[in-house]
């Protein structure tokens, strides 16, 4: 595969069991996956196979008619090179060939029937590579396999495939619809002996367990809006195995129409969804795992990695690299401005609070970098915004708690109330450290906009009987006023400003 250079635009055709994916994306900064276009077509490829081992003539159409239009996706976003990949189902099937030959010679198109190893490491390439994880177990539950992989600091160790697709389960043991407890039983069996079978070792201490593909996310998608959860995004959420039961209890009793109209399942996984969630629950069981990371990304991203000669960062680099890549999609952000910012935050920390954890200065410096996102849209809501983003958007390499604690941050610096939303994230030293954070950021800001362009940030801070004192050069005709009553309340001690250093 021809390694493409940064900035280039890729295009990732994903042929799966359950359904087929075409994904473009293009390099942002130092290893940031921006998507331009995606499209989806379902193909449930992997119900011919459960009939007679073969695709039928139907299904290879149906798949050809959506390669063609996932070949204009590419050429319309621009994409430099298209990968198209087959999984699964067309590895199994006794005529993959025929997809193969066809379409290359209808369509000039490449496509690649890779193995589970390989898919193994792909997908794990594109999950890790976004996911704030360093050991553990990713697993993918796809339409028609299980694949997985064991990983330490970031790097892949062992892969392992099944075949307990959701899908290929859910057809050959549940025939009711609703299903019926013997089913459900025989099923869960099944599964039992598989990964029993397998060699698969139970998590270590501190080990995660992380997981991707359809299933997983629609399932956590489920529990995401049945608890009215704060974060508009899934990567890195935690599905807990408690929640994923109840869950399962939520759909297992409704007939597949019903189903559909379930908040946060993707109508075409209605009759495969309840297989799916058996094979997770039973891996986290087999594993000993109390929850699960959800991982936005996988296969596709994977693939577009390796096309780009990218691997997973470490994870303060994977943050650093996604946010700038974020912010620099703004075109009210300036990266100095930034940078002087989170200077002028890093120094007053130093003065004002020297037991702060690395990951709290990390926390500050990202609210730091954060805060014109969306400036143009209400320059005096502007942290507000940025809080908005920040819990919105990809972001690489961060959890859930620690996007809460940027936002809070955001939040507290506008002079903003944080809300009880985001309480169930925070432990009792976030929330310490927030208001601290929230009335350093706000001092930064007005250190650094008083500061000329062409001069350096010049602040030193300490603290003192008589309060937090401040001397900087750009400060000597500023007041206080409410950022001082922040302070107050934050260290319990008086802002004092000086205008030397």
């Amino acid at each position: 595969m021809e390694i493409l250079p940064g900035g280039s635009r890729v295009a990732v055709i994903d042929v799966g069991s359950n359904s087929g994916r075409a994904v473009v994306f293009r390099l942002v900064g130092e290893g940031h996956l921006e998507i331009l276009a995606d499209a989806r077509v379902p193909l449930r490829l992997a119900r011919d196979l459960t009939r007679g081992g073969r695709l039928g003539e139907a299904s290879i159409e149906r798949t050809l008619q959506a390669l063609r239009d996932f070949t204009m996706v590419a050429r319309g976003s621009g994409a430099e090179q298209t990968v198209a990949v087959a999984t699964s189902a067309v590895r199994e099937a006794e005529n993959a060939d025929e997809l193969v030959d066809r379409a290359a010679r209808e369509l000039g198109l490449s496509l690649e029937v890779i193995d589970g190893e390989r898919e193994a490491y792909l997908s794990f390439l594109g999950a890790v590579h976004g996911l704030p994880v360093e050991i553990g177990s990713l697993n993918v539950v796809g339409g028609w396999s299980l694949e997985g992989s064991s990983f330490r600091d970031r790097r892949p160790a062992d892969s392992w495939t099944f075949p307990l697709g959701a899908l290929r389960l859910s057809d050959r043991f549940l025939e009711s619809d609703p299903p019926e407890p013997e089913e459900l039983d025989s099923l869960r069996d099944h599964v039992r002996n598989q990964l029993e079978g397998g060699g698969l070792r139970p998590l270590g201490p501190g080990d995660a367990l992380a997981g991707t593909g359809g299933t997983v996310r629609n399932l956590a998608a489920i529990d995401e809006r049945w608890h009215r959860y704060f974060i508009p995004n899934l990567h890195g959420y935690v599905l807990e195995r408690v929640r994923l039961q109840d869950v399962f209890e939520l759909l297992v009793g409704k007939r597949s129409e019903k189903r559909m109209a379930v908040p946060g399942l993707s109508s075409d996984r209605a009759d495969s969804i309840l297989g799916g969630a058996v094979v997770v629950d039973s891996v986290m069981e087999h594993l000993g795992a109390a929850g699960l990371v959800v991982s936005g990304q996988g296969l596709r991203e994977g693939i577009a990695l390796d096309a780009l000669g990218l691997g997973p960062e470490a994870l303060p680099t994977a943050r650093e690299i996604s946010l700038t890549a974020l912010a620099s999609r703004f075109t009210t952000w300036d990266a100095k401005t930034a940078s002087r910012r989170a200077d002028a935050a890093a120094a007053l920390t130093d003065g004002a609070v020297s037991d702060a954890s690395g990951e709290e200065r990390e926390m500050l410096a990202h609210a730091a970098t954060a805060l014109d996102l969306r400036r143009s849209i209400d320059y005096y809501e502007r942290h507000r915004e940025a809080s908005v983003v920040v819990l919105a958007a990809d972001l690489d390499g961060f959890t859930h708690r620690q996007r809460a604690l940027v936002a809070a941050i955001l939040r507290q610096a506008g002079g903003q109330s944080v809300g009880t939303s985001f309480r169930p994230l925070l432990d009792k030293r976030d929330r310490a450290w927030i208001p601290r954070a929230g009335a350093l950021l706000a001092l930064a800001d007005e250190i650094e906009r008083r500061t000329p362009p062409d001069e350096p940030v010049v602040v030193a801070c300490s603290v003192r009987r008589n309060g937090v004192v401040v001397r900087a050069p750009s400060l000597a005709s500023w007041r206080p006023r409410s950022v001082g009553d922040r302070f107050r309340r934050a260290f319990h001690r008086p802002l004092v400003v000086e205008g030397e250093p």
